[in-house]
């Protein structure tokens, strides 16, 4: 799901859109035929910052549960060992303390100079700590990789604005009836 979020906030966001395609033809020019390598990943900063946004709004395991293995005191209460814990990843990243105008999709919030002091549990799409997602290191680049593929021949317009678009959270976030997104086809980088 992660990319389909990502693909329904670009396509509602035409000045984050029109970065990522600015940044995708520096990178590749006209060609969108050619296969994204490790070079081109590590030049697909602002990509990266438009996917860690998405995933910000939209976490793909909204919830996650771990279990107290020892007494635990959270804000003046004692947790019992044995204490299941939820931790709402969805909601955390909706801290406007952490994130200014939490329900806007603002990637700048993701690069460097604007990440400094950010606590690193602050943003936790894939758990944290010694029990968060295995598939991480796999997803990222798979989800990047499909994501410039697809922006590097299209143009999106999200033809449902978030406010419309229901979801419910099973053990994934997901929308209740799909998402609607128009491809247009980019004919040149030129005229993007």
């Amino acid at each position: 799901m992660a990319i389909s979020w990502a693909l329904l906030l670009i396509g509602l966001s035409p000045v984050e859109q029109q970065k990522i395609h600015d940044e995708l033809d520096s990178i590749f020019g006209d060609d969108t035929e050619r296969h994204v390598n490790h070079e081109d990943m590590k030049e697909m900063r602002y990509l990266e910052c438009a996917l860690k946004e998405a995933q910000r709004i939209y976490p793909s395991v909204p919830f996650y549960s771990r279990l107290c293995e020892e007494p635990f005191e959270l804000g003046g209460t004692i947790l019992p060992k044995g204490t299941v814990i939820k931790i709402a990843g969805y909601f955390l990243h909706r801290d406007p303390e952490v994130f200014p105008k939490p329900e806007e999709f603002h990637p700048e919030r993701f690069l460097p100079e604007n990440s400094k002091g950010r606590h690193p549990f602050a943003y936790i799409p894939f758990s944290a700590g010694p029990r968060n997602c295995i598939g991480q290191k796999f997803a990222l680049p798979v989800v990047k990789i499909v994501v410039a593929n697809i922006l590097r021949r299209y143009k999106l317009q999200s033809l449902d604005h978030r406010d419309q678009v229901l979801f419910f959270s099973e053990m994934v976030l997901r929308p209740k009836n799909g998402l609607r997104i128009k491809f247009i086809p980019r004919i040149s980088s030129k005229r993007a």
